[in-house]
């Protein structure tokens, strides 16, 4: 059984970087879709980028240009890495896995909530303007 583990959020300046890491366990990890959702204040959580077994990535507007998912295999992690970020970035951060093997770069696809059964527990991060 997969478990996720995020680690890396704090309290950043506007225009700043900051990398989080979502570590995995089980044998099914490398094969699964992750996706990356955030929750601001007062707002629904929302899927923002995603990365799939074969490297393909989904990126919102929002962050596209700004935010990256390398994944480390042989760590089984997926890393967010977050350049230039700006006041509206503040959320609490979740990563989670799909089981799903098929991915697809369109927003309809990666952000199915009810498809994602594992969740990593969430880390905050806090850009201050």
């Amino acid at each position: 059984q997969v478990q996720l583990v995020e680690s890396g959020g704090g309290l950043v300046q506007a225009g700043a970087s900051l990398r989080l890491s979502c570590a995995g366990s089980g044998r099914t990890f490398n094969e699964a879709v992750t996706g990356w959702f955030r929750q601001a204040p007062g707002k629904e959580r929302d899927l923002f980028a995603a990365i799939g077994r074969s490297g393909a990535t989904y990126y919102a507007d929002s962050v596209k240009g700004r935010f990256t998912v390398p994944r480390d295999n042989t760590k089984k992690t997926v890393s967010l890495q977050m350049n230039s970020l700006r006041s509206d970035d503040t959320a609490t951060f979740y990563c989670a896995q799909s089981p799903r093997t098929a991915f697809f770069a369109s927003y309809a696809y990666v952000s199915a909530q009810n498809s994602y059964v594992t969740w990593g527990q969430g880390t905050q991060v806090t850009v201050s303007s």
